[in-house]
């Protein structure tokens, strides 16, 4: 009997264990225990300089990770990392003072098979060398936001992210430094064709004054993308290839400059929803213009496929006011009477333009013409006293 009631308490443990909340296995966040850091903080050995915390905790994950943060520890340089734990599984190095990043910071021994997030955002990194970034084939989250990363071509490495091989998410929020679109898209597609990111699902660049893409087939190298970020830059237009995005799923295009959608672009999103794909997109919080060419993309929210989010909450501009999306009424007399007067200017000139050039051509080749109308003029004159004799002979049988 007594040995029976022992494995029913026993049971009654194991079944209680695996029916436990994961939740309950993560302490409150805002919760400190100063003797818990501190041990936290000699976890992390001397290389550390008792600046960073190294523990188990819940980071994103129901279950606790292995994290090593040094967050604001005021590092200029990556040499602690050399000495990184092999068991962790999340490292937080932010808010340091990391000019450059040098060659193996990971070092060259430990193959860190458990990493799977780095997130070294504003450190004011403005180079990272071609082979700074080893033994991190199993991380699947690379956060780089709020960096100075130069476009300079003689700091550009394109296989910066070639190691990172099972990476699903990459952060470039504000990464880059102030330049010329072009510049960014150029870099931003160097980098994609030769760091085979082949798995990557998640692009963040937000905050990078984005106003054009000339590389269309920037994000073409990037094949099981499905949720790119472009919110708060300056884009106008969709002047970047989403055909060859065959599994795109959300368009972030949120605090642009669009002041209309173009036909064109809505004729792309469109291509999405007639190969089945479920594609959102963001427009929220964009400069509309309320006139008549805001007409199409009005219609075409009541008709695609596409889902819109936030479709309520979009909003146009008029003189000033901020009014709700409705479609506007008398749009060829509008049209019409909008047109510039420069324009008109510009077309009057140009026929004055046209008739001088037309008759500086008959000047200098009136000499050739009237040898070439000579005949035909003696002809219709002929023709023309002919006729006048014969009706004046019919005259005079007449009476």
């Amino acid at each position: 009997m007594i040995k029976m009631r022992f494995l029913c308490v026993i049971l009654g443990l194991i079944t209680l264990s695996r029916t436990q909340n994961p939740k309950d296995l993560c302490p409150d966040k805002n919760y400190h225990n100063p003797k818990i850091e501190e041990i936290a903080r000699v976890n992390c050995g001397p290389a550390f300089q008792n600046k960073c915390l190294c523990q188990s905790i819940c980071y994103d994950e129901p279950h606790p990770q292995y994290v090593v943060n040094c967050t604001d520890a005021g590092f200029t340089d990556t040499s602690p990392l050399k000495n990184l734990s092999s068991n962790t599984e999340v490292l937080i190095f932010t808010g340091n003072y990391l000019e450059e990043l040098d060659w193996n910071i990971f070092g060259t021994s430990n193959s860190f098979e458990k990493l799977r997030v780095i997130d070294m955002s504003n450190n004011g990194i403005r180079e990272i060398k071609g082979k700074t970034y080893h033994h991190v084939q199993y991380v699947q989250r690379l956060i780089l936001d709020f960096n100075r990363l130069s476009l300079d071509s003689a700091c550009n490495h394109p296989r910066v992210f070639s190691n990172f091989g099972s990476l699903l998410e990459l952060h470039l929020t504000g990464a880059f430094e102030k330049a010329k679109s072009k510049d960014l898209a150029s870099t931003l597609h160097g980098i994609f064709v030769n760091s085979n990111l082949t798995r990557l699902i998640k692009l963040h660049l937000e905050q990078n004054n984005i106003f054009e893409f000339l590389d269309s087939n920037v994000f073409c190298d990037l094949p099981n993308l499905l949720d790119l970020h472009l919110g708060d830059n300056a884009l106008t237009a969709l002047n970047f290839n989403l055909s060859c995005l065959h599994h795109l799923r959300f368009l972030d295009l949120q605090r642009n400059k669009f002041s209309r959608v173009l036909e064109r672009d809505l004729h792309t999103l469109d291509t999405f929803a007639k190969h089945g794909q479920n594609v959102t997109i963001d427009l929220s919080g964009n400069p509309l213009n309320c006139s008549c060419k805001l007409n199409p993309f009005i219609k075409w929210m009541e008709k695609t496929k596409i889902f819109v989010r936030n479709k309520n909450v979009l909003r146009c501009d008029k003189k000033g006011e901020s009014h709700r999306l409705q479609e506007f009424k008398n749009c060829s007399l509008k049209l019409a009477a909008s047109t510039h007067p420069g324009t008109t200017v510009a077309l009057i000139f140009l026929s004055l333009v046209l008739i001088g050039l037309v008759s500086a051509l008959i000047y200098v080749q009136r000499a050739d013409l009237r040898k070439r109308l000579e005949p035909v003029i003696d002809s219709v004159s002929k023709r023309v006293r002919y006729t006048s004799i014969s009706t004046g002979d019919n005259r005079e049988m007449d009476v």
